[in-house]
C-alpha cells in the first residue's frame, strides 16, 4: 500500500491551493452555529442534568465533515493524480568465446607463482565472471586436443571444470594446430555475431596432424577472431624435465622457447592480435584488453505509461455528498 502511493504522482498540484479553504469553511460553519444558537430565559437548569444528549445530537456535525471531507476528495481529483510506469527492453548480442588453454607438462613451470598452470586458470575464471552475457568454451590440449566444455551460458558448470584441468593429463606434447582448430570446430557454427578464440600456450609446436598456420586459415575461413597470448618469462624458467613413478616431478632451469613468430602471424590473419604474458600482471592486463575490445553489445529501448487515478477520489467524493444529502433530509431533518 505504501508503495503504491509512493509511486502516484500529481499532475495539476495548483489545485491544492483550495485546500486552504477548508480551515475558512471550518470557521464559517462555527460560526453559523454561533449565530443559529436561540436565547431564553429559565429559573434553573437543574432539571436538565439528568437529561442525556442523545446520540442524535451528537452525530449532527457529521453531516458538515462528509461534505468536508467530500471536499477534498474533489480537490485531489482535480489535481490528477497519476502513476507512472516504465520498462526496459533490452537486447543482448553477446559474443562466443572458446579459450583452448595449453595443459603440456611445461605448465608446471616456476617462473608463475605458484606455476603457470595455475596463474593462467585464476586469472581465466577472473576473465569468464567479467562476461555474463557470452557464451564460453574450453579446449584443452597438449600432445592432443580436448574439449573440456563446449559453448555454454551456464558459468557456473565452465567454472566447475576448472579444479580437474591438470597440467600433464593429456599425451605429451605441445599440438598447437590441433588445439586452435579444435576450439574453431567448437564455435564455426556459432550464430554469434563476433566468434572469439583466446589460445592460451607456453611452447612450440611439436606434435598434431594440423600445422599451426593451417589452423589459423581455418579460423580465418570460419571469421574467428584468435587471440594468442604465450605464456612464460624470458631466458630460463625452472620446469619438469623427468617424472617419477609416484607421479612426483623433477625440475631443472630449462630455456623458455614460446614460438611468438607463429603465433603472431595466426593473430594478425584472423584480426586478433599476440600477447606475452612474463608474469601475473602481465597475464591479468592482456585479458582486461581483451574484454574491452570484445564487448558484447546492449541494446535498450524505454516505455513509460501513465495512468490517470482521480476516478476513486471523484467517485468517493460524489458518495459523501450523497450521503450527506440523504442525511440531512431523512435522519437529521430539520424542521423550521
Amino acid at each position: 500500500m505504501i508503495s503504491y502511493f509512493n509511486d502516484i504522482q500529481f499532475a495539476e498540484k495548483q489545485w491544492f491551493w483550495l485546500l486552504c479553504l477548508l480551515p475558512l469553511m471550518v470557521i464559517w460553519y462555527l460560526w453559523r452555529l454561533k449565530k443559529h444558537e436561540g436565547e431564553f430565559n429559565y429559573s434553573s437548569f437543574s432539571l436538565f442534568n439528568k437529561i442525556k444528549t442523545s446520540g442524535k445530537a451528537k452525530l449532527r456535525h457529521s453531516l458538515f465533515a462528509l461534505r468536508l471531507i467530500a471536499f477534498a476528495f474533489i480537490i485531489g481529483a482535480l489535481a490528477r493524480p497519476q502513476s507512472r510506469s516504465s520498462w526496459k527492453d533490452s537486447k543482448n548480442e553477446g559474443i562466443d568465446i572458446v579459450i583452448s588453454l595449453d595443459v603440456s607438462l611445461s605448465m608446471l613451470a616456476k617462473d608463475f607463482k605458484p606455476n603457470r598452470m595455475e596463474v593462467a586458470k585464476e586469472v581465466i575464471i577472473d576473465f569468464i565472471d567479467a562476461r555474463q552475457n557470452d557464451r564460453i568454451g574450453l579446449v584443452i590440449f597438449g600432445g592432443e586436443a580436448f574439449t573440456q566444455c563446449p559453448l555454454t551460458s551456464d558459468h557456473k558448470v565452465l567454472k566447475n571444470m576448472f579444479p580437474q584441468i591438470k597440467a600433464g593429463s593429456l599425451d605429451q606434447g605441445t599440438a598447437i594446430g590441433l588445439g586452435l582448430a579444435n576450439a574453431v570446430a567448437r564455435i564455426k557454427d556459432s550464430k554469434a555475431k563476433s566468434k572469439v578464440v583466446i589460445f592460451v600456450s607456453d611452447g612450440v609446436n611439436n606434435v598434431g596432424e594440423i600445422a599451426p598456420l593451417t589452423a589459423g586459415e581455418l579460423a580465418k575461413t570460419y571469421g574467428v577472431r584468435v587471440y594468442c597470448i604465450g605464456v612464460g618469462s624470458k631466458g630460463k624458467a625452472l620446469q619438469p624435465v623427468a617424472i617419477y613413478a609416484q607421479g612426483e616431478y623433477e625440475y631443472d632451469y630449462v630455456d623458455v622457447d614460446i614460438d611468438d613468430k607463429t603465433m603472431t602471424e595466426i593473430s594478425d590473419m584472423t584480426g586478433g592480435k599476440y600477447y606475452r604474458a612474463t608474469n601475473k600482471e602481465n597475464l591479468i592486463n592482456i585479458y582486461n584488453e581483451i574484454d574491452k575490445m570484445e564487448k558484447t553489445i546492449i541494446s535498450e529501448k524505454s516505455f513509460s505509461n501513465k495512468s490517470e487515478h482521480f476516478l476513486p477520489l471523484a467517485l468517493a467524493a460524489a458518495i459523501l455528498l450523497l450521503l450527506e444529502f440523504l442525511l440531512r433530509f431523512t435522519l437529521f431533518k430539520s424542521i423550521p
